[in-house]
């Protein structure tokens, strides 16, 4: 057939574009795969012991018996549906029985507060011999902001030095990030570690506290976090979101500074649109309204909370903070009711979608990876099993894998 251009025409064009689809993949690489915490429990690094997580899920336990006993109890205080009410609360039983915690952060920063140089240096040596003791998937240290910056980078370099070995799931948190800068400077320093500890090139990695309002729009108007992650070549595993520093920052009254305000959400849009396809996840922040008291204010703390969570979920917030430990019975609530009450109209899209059948809904691969990363989380969190993937959609964890990755199955 004939056409006018030819293929001179097309190679220099062609060979700009590659330039540039290569730079973009290099950028936004995707999900790295591996499990998320559902949430990260702060607790201050004078408090942690090797015990910090059972203690965390049996207090958790006990105050869901003596609050809300039984299904039936559980999901009144809820508002759970009634075919919700027994298989959530199983879960959340047997989930704070056998794994309370996901992700524990050793807080030297506010939960800490400011302490004599020779007690937050025991408290660091301390933790550190604590770090790979703690039954948890992931654990690490909050450290404190640059504002101390000697203080911070002596904590920060007592932990890492005086850790036995580094656990696969050490996180560094960087607080009160103002300017790209300290990303660079952080950056700087760890690299630094690496090369005095003998830990290979990268192997330090950190997620950035959103809880400035420079860390959304800097000093020349433009947003923040992409600039951050670029500064942090490859170091940067996630960006958590601060309710109560970005909410004062922004001048609000202590009544309105909760997560569900519009200027949080505008924050975690801009969080979102900034790290989609990088790889770097997101956290939500936390809620002080504590389940503790009697039973009427431990219940409104627990519905206030879950229905936090659930928002959160809803808008694409898999993870948040977690500060006390009734919090957990809401958590893993939220995220059950979540992923159970989607899961069979999930699971027959996917199905569909597998066996280019018509379902009425005509999903695309885009979609079709959605629906499978919701799977996936859902049996990393512990709502699903993979016999219930199976019984509902037919679909091997190997195959949820290959479609959160949009490839064939």
């Amino acid at each position: 057939m004939r056409t006018s251009l030819d293929a001179a025409a097309l190679t220099g064009i062609a060979s700009r574009l590659s330039e540039v689809d290569a730079e973009r993949a290099a950028r936004y690489p995707g999900d790295a795969g591996g499990r998320q915490p559902v949430h990260t429990c702060y607790v201050p690094a004078d408090a942690v012991t090797d015990d910090t997580p059972v203690q965390w899920g049996a207090a958790a336990l006990a105050a869901l018996e003596e609050h809300a006993p039984g299904p039936r109890a559980f999901a009144q205080t809820l508002g759970l549906p009634e075919e919700l009410a027994e298989p959530v609360h199983e879960k959340v039983v047997a989930k704070l029985a056998r794994e309370p915690v996901e992700d524990l952060r050793i807080d030297f920063e506010d939960g800490y507060g400011l302490r004599p140089d020779t007690v937050e240096d025991d408290d660091a040596v301390r933790c550190a011999g604590l770090a790979g003791v703690l039954e948890v998937p992931s654990v690490g240290i909050r450290f404190k902001s640059f504002e101390l910056f000697e203080r911070g980078i002596r904590t920060l370099d007592l932990f890492l030095t005086q850790l036995p070995t580094v656990p696969d799931g050490l996180v560094l948190t960087f607080p009160k990030v103002t300017a790209v800068e300290q990303v660079t400077a952080l950056c700087d320093l760890l690299g630094l570690l690496e090369d005095r500890l003998d830990l290979a090139r990268g192997r330090l990695r950190f997620e950035i506290q959103i809880e400035t309002t420079q860390s959304i729009i800097d000093s020349t108007g433009s947003f923040a976090i992409p600039k951050f992650i670029a500064a942090g070549s490859g170091r940067v595993s996630g960006l958590h979101f601060g309710t109560y520093d970005y909410t004062a920052a922004c001048g609000l009254s202590a009544g309105e500074q909760h997560l569900a305000h519009a200027a949080c959400d505008f924050a975690r849009n801009v969080m979102q649109v900034s790290a989609a396809g990088t790889g770097v996840r997101l956290s939500d922040g936390s809620s002080n309204i504590l389940p503790a008291g009697d039973r009427d204010a431990v219940r409104e703390a627990w519905r206030t909370h879950f229905g936090l969570v659930l928002r959160s979920l809803t808008h694409g917030f898999y993870q948040g903070w977690d500060m006390h430990p009734a919090q957990l019975v809401t958590r893993y609530a939220a995220n059950y009711a979540f992923y159970l009450g989607n899961a069979a109209a999930d699971a027959k899209r996917l199905r569909a979608y597998v066996d280019r059948a018509d379902a009425g809904v005509l999903d695309e691969p885009a979609t079709a990876q959605a629906l499978a990363m919701s799977m996936k989380r859902a049996l990393d969190c512990g709502a699903l099993t993979t016999s219930d993937v199976e019984r509902l959609c037919g679909l091997s964890e190997a195959e949820l894998a290959r479609l959160a990755r949009r490839e064939a199955v």
